[in-house]
């Protein structure tokens, strides 16, 4: 009995060092991957793993924010090949798109050069529904101009509409 009880005591000891080996090997590896994005200071473990974490985080928001850019441009895309199927884009303009994104919103607007209406007005329309503007850019290609509007939704309103920030905008620059 006592040999058996010894014996997989030190199966379980085994066990729990080769554990132990496979983390360090993993840490370290970890550590030679994120070598060029940190300080050349040594770090705790902890540390390592907190610093790996944050990249990834980052890394996360850069594709999401890519991701953004490439379906703008998949969106420009369409409008020039409406163009060379022989289709008059000034039909279509001023073209609003709103993008829920949680407690985000995007909004994309694309319009001629000579506009009729003041963005400053869009602005407004996104404050007035509760919307906190972060960041707005935007692109003039050709005779278009192209808007995008990242926001907050600030407002502590139950049920807030992008369907009603959509409609306001439309009849804004229609």
């Amino acid at each position: 009995m006592k040999r058996s009880h010894a014996s997989s005591k030190l199966e379980r000891k085994t066990v729990e060092r080769n554990r132990r080996m496979h983390m360090k090997s993993l840490c370290f590896k970890l550590a030679s991957l994120l070598s060029n994005h940190q300080p050349k200071e040594a770090l705790s473990q902890q540390d390592q793993l907190e610093q790996a974490a944050f990249y990834i985080k980052n890394l996360q928001e850069k594709i999401q924010e890519l991701k953004s850019k490439r379906d703008l441009a998949v969106r420009v895309e369409g409008i020039n090949q409406g163009f060379s199927d022989g289709m008059t884009i000034g039909l279509w303009l001023p073209m609003v798109e709103v993008k829920e994104l949680g407690s985000s919103l995007e909004v994309v607007l694309i319009s001629g050069l000579y506009k009729k209406f003041m963005f400053c007005d869009v602005i407004s329309v996104l404050e007035e529904e509760g919307v906190e503007v972060v960041n707005a850019n935007f692109s003039v290609v050709g005779d278009k101009i192209f808007h995008i509007i990242h926001s907050q939704v600030t407002s502590s309103r139950v049920g807030f509409e992008s369907a009603r920030v959509y409609q306001r905008l439309k009849e804004l620059v229609h």
